[in-house]
């Protein structure tokens, strides 16, 4: 087709510049991503797309999440000290983190607190010259975190020490410092758009520690990158990254094929079995950070039983609604976040599908002639990409070990207001996707006391479950939080609130000649670390 003819000699026209100018045959790698980015300042923005092409290649944050998984590491910040209290955290920066060197911009100075106080304080504070900087700013991730709630000061100490004080203890900051709005940008170079009247440019022109730095951007067509040379944690082996901006999977996939992109994103789950076959090609796959479930309202008779809603847990055939409902590109959950999530148990059963078992089980617990309703999603999502044919399975299910089942649904906005009803009828359809990979975003955000009424829609109240999770979200010692939410887990699987359905998969398909990819648990793409073989 014409776009591609005209994309693929942009990018081979953008390669042999750069090239030339080098004075050798530089490594590109070409990145087919499915739509545009929103603008290059990750603090904005919520979309995935976006982060791909803004916080991934060109910044760092304080804190970084282990490649391949939601674990916190060291980033611009090398170490860290809490008091013994917990509201106090102090950040040391590494020294000798340069910023980017530009056409638009020549850093006079390396990292210190100065950027991380820009970068952070803008969000945090309504006074700040920044606050406001475009028409509808706002900081969504920043506040959807409750960073406001529980941070009530950043101090500079010196150059390269930074501390946090906080209203309460909140061990889950850390995760929520190494998520993209966290990203440290250049307080000189804000400075130096301010004085030029052209504070815009900040969301178009983009100035990051990250491994690689901007060169252009053509809207609809190409995100173009180069190495970072004095990058601090060492250039990389590809020159040049280019986003070569493709929205239909298909046509993604036949560049991958063609050669014209190395790595693909999104492919439709029908072309999986076709890049599995191709021996010049690589699939990674994992599962995507999200659960579906099937939550009963436990308040109400006789589901606020755990031995009843134990026994129809055996009646629902996972397996079955993996194969139709997600066409394959799931995994059966059973646990309340996925297994790339840390602290997931892995010695956690699930409990397997046997309907006779069921109808015993219900029969032992004095139930007759009982009735579900069941609520149905009017959308797909994510973690439940058809939520009226799932139904329709569970139904088939509940019947065959004698409970009757009618299906209802609302227009999306009805279904998210009246699912939260704490006087509901029935089982609902829903889902979660983790925002940062912490147990807490899941477990505290779905199935906490201070949730019933809200996004608890199991409206499930345990006192040993809560104590547990209370207990982690303010313990800073990772191994001492794991043990905590591993506990919390087997609590969740005695109780049974939610039937587990599954985890969707997520897949990249790539060159067999690309090296070092990793995939994100948290469904972006970075490509540190990665290489390309002759």
């Amino acid at each position: 087709m014409t776009v591609s003819r005209t994309l693929k000699s942009a990018l081979l026209g953008a390669c042999f510049v750069m090239a030339a100018a080098s004075g050798s045959a530089a490594k590109t790698l070409v990145f087919c991503s499915e739509g545009s980015p929103e603008g290059f300042d990750p603090a904005l923005h919520t979309s995935k797309i976006t982060f791909d092409a803004s916080s991934k290649p060109l910044y760092n944050r304080l804190v970084e999440f282990k490649p391949g998984t939601t674990e916190v590491e060291p980033g611009l910040a090398e170490s860290w000290d809490v008091s013994d209290d917990g509201l106090e955290i102090t950040f040391n920066l590494r020294k000798g983190v340069t910023f980017h060197s530009t056409s638009f911009f020549k850093p006079s100075r390396e990292l210190n607190a100065d950027d991380v106080l820009f970068s952070l304080e803008r969000q945090r504070k309504k006074s700040h010259s920044w606050h406001a900087y475009m028409p509808g700013t706002a900081w969504e991730f920043f506040d959807a975190m409750s960073m406001p709630e529980f941070i009530k000061d950043i101090v500079k100490v010196d150059d390269h020490t930074v501390k946090f004080v906080l209203t309460r203890r909140e061990a889950p900051i850390f995760a929520n410092l190494a998520m993209d709005f966290a990203s440290i940008l250049s307080a000189e170079y804000a400075d130096q758009l301010e004085d030029a009247g052209a504070k815009d440019q900040l969301n178009v022109r983009p100035v990051g520690t990250g491994p690689f730095a901007f060169v252009g951007y053509q809207k609809g067509a190409i995100v173009r990158f180069s190495a970072h040379s004095n990058y601090w944690d060492g250039k990389q082996a590809i020159d040049n990254l280019t986003f070569a901006i493709t929205p239909d999977a298909a046509v993604r996939l036949q560049k991958l094929k063609a050669g014209e992109c190395h790595v693909m994103s999104r492919p439709a789950p029908t072309d999986i079995d076709d890049v599995r076959t191709d021996s010049d090609l690589t699939l990674k796959e994992q599962p995507s950070l999200n659960i579906g479930y099937l939550a009963y309202n436990t308040k109400v008779p006789p589901f606020d039983r755990k031995e009843v809603r134990k026994a129809l847990y055996h009646a629902i055939n996972k397996q079955e609604i993996i194969e139709a409902v997600y066409q394959g590109a799931g995994q059966v959950a059973r646990n309340p976040f996925p297994p790339t999530v840390w602290s997931h148990d892995t010695a956690i059963e699930d409990d397997g599908y046997n309907p006779e078992l069921a109808r015993e089980m219900l029969a032992a617990a004095g139930i007759e002639d009982l009735s579900l309703t069941i609520w149905a999603m009017p959308i797909p999502r994510s973690y439940n990409p058809n939520a009226r044919l799932m139904a329709e399975y569970i139904k088939a299910d509940l019947e065959k070990a004698g409970v009757r089942v009618e299906i209802v649904s609302h227009k999306w906005g009805k279904y998210l207001s009246l699912s939260k009803d704490i006087n509901r009828q029935g089982a609902v359809l829903f889902g979660w996707t983790g925002r940062n990979g912490d147990p807490d975003n899941f477990l505290n955000e779905l199935l906490s006391c201070e949730r019933v009424g809200g996004s608890n829609r199991a409206q499930w109240c345990n006192d040993a479950f809560e104590a547990l999770i209370k207990k982690a979200r303010t313990t800073f010692d990772p191994a001492e939080r794991a043990r905590l939410y591993e506990e919390a887990q087997r609590v969740f699987s005695e109780e049974a609130p939610w039937v587990t359905i599954a985890h969707s998969m997520a897949y990249v398909p790539m060159s067999a000649k690309v090296t070092g990819y990793v995939m994100d648990p948290l469904g972006g793409h970075s490509f540190k670390g990665v290489d390309l073989t002759d």
